[in-house]
């Protein structure tokens, strides 16, 4: 095992602690990826909290990019030095969803308790996520990275590791957005901003973008919401259909994890419409909707998860749509931070007014 440096969660709700930790070479179908950047997702910092419980100590992060370090057993089609993009998702290959083309809902996800992780003394060390990449290196199964252009930077390309193929992968996959539909985005944060872009690219005649701030209605039209709204007005549905021509929208994506967002989801959708959950609330919370309506209307709820992706097919396309200026990722990113700012990089983020922070290890 080597030493290398990664953020601890040693306790839920409290600063992540930088030490020396001990990583293991990769096994069979492994691949050891040196990460030159990683963004800090609202999953990080929910996982961190206690929001979804888990094992501590921990190493959170799952949106990173780098270059193959080194290469395990069996390891076909990539080689050391390929700047590659990292995920969480890591299907088994063989349980239903994955056979079905559902590698997003694997139905055997890894015991990160039992991971490539330990502390510096030996100890138990949860690589959380299927990534740990909070750290300098992070040990990794070959479905879970894809290969990228020598010339893409690292710092944007990790976004696509999670926030963009969440998005984009929602409206496109999860909703099958068809030109001229209209769809609203309830929530303009960097998951939203995405599924804004993955509607704009679906064709969507209308999109409304629906957030607390001008602020950020103002930045969701730059990434092609034609409408905002306010939500804390009252009633802005309505607002919504008045942009939409008196009717209501064709699909609606919940991009953030909070309850009255989910409440008010319905009141949005028109005849025939899906209200896509995206957003992940902490565990037990409840959103309330009449089912009667939604029944009458022939609506439907669909949770999509990674924007059910599948990356190989998935990611090598939203990389071409990025180098030919048709998605945008440079501007998604709100500020740069060295790895000993990670605990104010989260602050940071917590605030809601990041799109993505993203910590830079080394030039890439």
């Amino acid at each position: 095992m080597q030493k290398i440096q990664a953020a601890v969660c040693r306790e839920f709700n409290a600063p992540l602690v930088i030490e020396d930790i001990l990583i293991e070479d990769p096994g069979t179908g492994e691949v050891e990826v040196t990460l030159d950047a990683v963004a800090i997702c609202h999953s990080d910092i929910s996982f961190a909290e206690g929001a979804w419980g888990g094992h501590l100590p921990a190493v959170y992060g799952h949106e990173a990019a780098g270059v193959i370090t080194k290469l395990g057993d069996g390891v076909a089609g990539f080689a050391e030095g390929d700047p590659v993009v990292v995920t969480l998702i890591r299907p088994c290959g063989t349980c239903p969803s994955c056979a079905t083309g559902q590698p997003t809902i694997c139905e055997n996800p890894p015991d990160g308790r039992n991971g490539p992780l330990r502390t510096a003394d030996g100890g138990p060390l949860v690589q959380a996520m299927a990534c740990g990449a909070f750290a300098e290196k992070v040990i990794v199964s070959t479905g879970q990275i894809v290969k990228l252009p020598k010339s893409m930077p690292r710092d944007v390309a990790c976004l696509i590791a999670c926030g963009v193929i969440t998005g984009v992968g929602a409206a496109v996959n999860a909703a099958g957005l068809r030109p001229g539909q209209d769809a609203v985005v309830i929530g303009a944060g960097g998951v939203g901003l995405n599924a804004i872009q993955g509607a704009k690219i679906a064709g969507a005649r209308r999109i409304v973008a629906v957030d607390m701030t001008e602020e950020k209605l103002e930045i969701a039209k730059e990434f092609g919401a034609t409408h905002g709204v306010l939500a804390t007005q009252p009633k802005p549905w309505r607002a919504a259909y008045k942009a939409f021509g008196g009717r209501g929208a064709d699909v609606v994506m919940v991009t953030v994890g909070a309850i009255p967002a989910y409440n008010d989801a319905p009141r949005y959708m028109g005849w025939g419409a899906k209200a896509i959950q995206i957003g992940m609330p902490h565990a037990g919370g409840m959103a309330e909707y009449e089912p009667m309506a939604m029944s009458f209307q022939g609506q439907s709820l669909i949770g999509s998860k990674m924007g059910d992706v599948v990356i190989q097919r998935d990611i090598p396309w939203m990389v071409d749509l990025y180098e030919q200026g048709r998605l945008k990722l440079d501007e998604l990113i709100s500020g740069r931070w060295t790895f000993d700012q990670i605990n104010e990089a989260i602050a940071d983020t917590k605030t809601g007014g990041a799109k993505r922070n993203v910590i830079v290890f080394r030039d890439g």
